[in-house]
């Protein structure tokens, strides 16, 4: 009875490390699926640092080139506007000096006034009003010409060109006419005296 009981005490004796090999085996697949899973996840963490740092890099190299070429743009918009102001600020000042020197002008052209001249000053007072409106001319022209050799920004209107007839007094009517106005009134008194001399002349000679 012995002999026939230790062969089962055999199999159950092999049946238990068979059933220790398998657990430990179950355990070390287990272990190494978790270790799988664990480097899996830090990959995935490694792919995550690395496209941070492309992005970082990236930006930081948008960032040089965006940096180089506004500072480059900025100063040289800087020189042209530099060079633009003080081209804006020369005339803007010669426009003050053509405006001041043609509001002077103009006070002096409207007080001439045929209607007030002394008819016995007529050659005088004609010479005196011609004179001013010839320094006007003259400086009209001068100005004009300075203004259009600075330089016209686009759109802006020009100087007209004022032909020696054009000009025009406040009361509407042109030089010429009021010239021909101012001797249409004093060509009666020419008459008149010359009239008169030629007849004290006929009667002295009598």
């Amino acid at each position: 009875m012995a002999e026939k009981i230790r062969p089962i005490e055999q199999m159950l004796e092999l049946s238990g490390d068979e059933a220790i090999s398998t657990e430990h085996l179950d355990s070390q697949v287990q272990k190494a699926q978790e270790q799988l899973l664990q480097l899996k996840r830090q990959q995935e963490q490694i792919e995550k640092q690395k496209r941070e740092l492309e992005e970082l890099s990236r930006r930081q190299d948008e960032l040089e080139t965006g940096r180089t070429e506004m500072a480059d743009k900025l100063t040289r918009a800087l020189v042209v506007l530099e060079r633009e102001a003080y081209s804006a600020q020369n005339r803007l000042e010669q426009i003050r000096a053509t405006r001041e020197s043609f509001s002077q002008h103009l006070e002096l052209i409207e007080a001439i006034d045929p209607r007030t001249w002394n008819p016995a000053d007529l050659h005088k007072e004609l010479s005196r009003a011609l004179s001013t409106v010839d320094d006007a001319r003259t400086e009209y022209g001068e100005q004009r010409s300075r203004l259009q050799a600075a330089g016209a920004t686009p759109g802006e209107v020009a100087l007209p060109d004022v032909a020696p007839e054009a000009y025009e007094s406040s009361n509407g009517r042109s030089f010429v006419q009021w010239l021909q106005i101012g001797i249409a009134l004093t060509l009666p008194l020419i008459i008149f005296g010359a009239v008169a001399l030629a007849i004290f002349f006929w009667m002295a000679s009598r």
